[in-house]
């Protein structure tokens, strides 16, 4: 059997369906949540929800969800146990980049990032493919699933934005699957996509990164400080590798209770999952791809610092500063 079977095969015995996305969701998760929304209706499943962990904050992603009205819960609101099955997409493993517990195991994972096995009854983690919404579109065709302009808006939408535009480092497939779903797209829906306003916070946040970046040689550290935009920090990552000469950034803040990092490169030299890995393995959750990835540090007793949070961040600022530069075997 084919893996589209493979999954039919599994939703078929289900009545409802709890799909779980990444904390702070964004369009590639987004999408192949509703790709799988549609199949699991397709075959009759009777109760889809889509939730999610953490916040929508990055302007797009709100967007996103506001013009093809999408249909979200948070996990605070949704009792994962109420169904008969659980899917995570864009992600692999509970208790990791989600609030679902590691005590829980889907029943469906559906991902392109490389990661542990998280047991469940039906896997496909395509670690060479550029999206997960690229594994989503070969399964709706395969599969015959009629494709809304809805469905072929987000998933366009989300093939452009995981690979920015399809300049970091796409495979054949994401173009395969964006001339696949373009012709039901609409248009005009992505352009006010591209055209979503940033927020005061986010600007703050990368303005405060712009001022604190450390150089050694063409790699850059950056703090934007404390914030409550999760998305801020790659969006200021995203900005700061246009800096000329520059090809690797970390950019790090507090976000809550925990140590928010998004690392971008376009070195080829340089892997950023593994170099977030070899700096920060042992302190946190931290991951990811060639040229992108990010993590989370908690700060545990530290998160109550009492108003004192320049004081905080100069402390940690200096530690993850040197164990990044260490990582990529920077001198001073």
């Amino acid at each position: 059997m084919s893996r589209a079977a493979d999954l039919v095969s599994v939703l078929e015995r289900t009545d409802s369906l709890a799909i779980v996305c990444h904390d702070n969701p964004d369009p590639d998760c987004l999408a192949s949540a509703l790709a799988l929304e549609a199949i699991a209706s397709e075959h009759a499943v009777e109760d889809v929800t889509i939730t999610y962990g953490g916040e929508i904050s990055h302007q797009q992603n709100r967007a996103f969800v506001n013009l093809l009205e999408i249909s979200l819960r948070t996990l605070s609101e949704t009792t994962i146990e109420e169904y008969d099955s659980v899917s995570f997409v864009d992600h692999t493993r509970p208790g990791a980049n989600t609030e679902v517990p590691a005590s829980v195991t889907p029943d469906v994972v559906i991902d392109h990032h490389p990661g542990e096995s998280a047991d469940a009854a039906f896997e496909d983690v395509r670690a060479d493919y550029g999206a997960t919404a690229t594994i989503f579109v070969e399964y709706l065709q395969e599969l015959e699933v009629d494709l809304t302009s809805r469905l072929a808006s987000a998933l366009l939408f989300a093939l452009h934005r995981e690979r920015l535009d399809f300049v970091r480092e796409p495979t054949r497939r994401e173009y395969e699957a964006a001339l696949a779903v373009y012709p039901d797209a609409e248009l005009e829906i992505l352009e006010q996509l591209y055209g979503s306003a940033f927020s005061p916070g986010t600007l703050d946040a990368i303005g405060r990164a712009i001022v604190s970046r450390e150089r050694r040689g063409s790699s850059l550290v950056a703090s934007v400080g404390k914030t409550g935009e999760t998305d801020a920090l790659p969006q200021a990552a995203d900005y700061l590798l246009n800096l000329e000469g520059v090809d690797t950034v970390l950019v790090y803040g507090v976000v809550g209770d925990a140590i928010r990092l998004s690392g971008r490169s376009i070195d080829p030299r340089v892997h950023m999952g593994e170099t977030l890995e070899a700096g920060f393995d042992e302190l946190g959750a931290v991951g990811g791809h060639h040229d992108m990835a990010g993590g989370r540090i908690e700060l545990g007793l530290f998160a109550d610092e009492g108003g004192d949070e320049d004081e905080l961040l100069s402390f940690v600022g200096g530690r993850l500063t040197r164990r990044f530069f260490d990582a990529l075997n920077l001198d001073e």
